[in-house]
């Protein structure tokens, strides 16, 4: 799989925050159907109160399809430890991923599109549960978990270090995956 021309955008996500950037083939991503049924029974942040989270966001199958429909990605990872400025951090790094995601498209990688982490944070409250329009449809995108992939097994599976955490004080380790051609 090529990837030196996607070097530089691996190097400024790692400038800019990420611990890791590796390249990827789409279809070695894991999708499962039991992933929603966290967000539904374990999340109480987005299930049916947000457009990125469940069952707003794409399913496991519809996923598959997409992800199938790429020959590269990038798999970011970062490590957040608890500290008080961890939600300005993730908030920073989302916002370097969706410019990246559009500097990608004018590249002429037209078909660039980023996976977040996490429920939407772009609003402290989705015009989903107003059944209002999104108020930033431009920036708003569905988590990996969100749209059934395996966080854990992909990761994992790609070398990175992945394990629950025990305490809220533990570090956080975040994946997002930039779906490229």
């Amino acid at each position: 799989m090529e990837g030196g021309d996607l070097k530089k955008y691996c190097d400024e996500a790692l400038e800019k925050g990420a611990t890791h950037a590796k390249l990827i083939f789409p279809g070695s991503v894991i999708t499962a159907p039991w992933v929603r049924l966290k967000c539904q029974y374990g999340c109480p942040f987005g299930y049916n109160k947000c457009y990125c989270c469940p069952p707003n966001s794409p399913t496991p199958e519809e996923t598959r399809k997409v992800l199938d429909a790429y020959r590269r990605a990038v798999l970011f990872h970062m490590e957040a430890p608890r500290t008080p400025e961890r939600g300005a951090r993730f908030k920073e790094f989302f916002e370097m991923l969706l410019k990246m995601e559009g500097d990608l498209f004018k590249e002429g990688y037209y078909k660039a599109f980023v996976y977040l982490a996490g429920p939407c944070t772009l609003c402290k409250e989705c015009n989903r549960i107003k059944e209002s329009p999104c108020n930033f449809p431009e920036k708003a995108r569905p988590s990996m978990e969100g749209a059934g992939i395996d966080v854990f097994e992909t990761a994992r599976s790609h070398g990175f270090f992945l394990q629950t955490l025990r305490e809220k004080r533990e570090t956080q380790n975040i994946y997002c995956l930039m779906l490229v051609d």
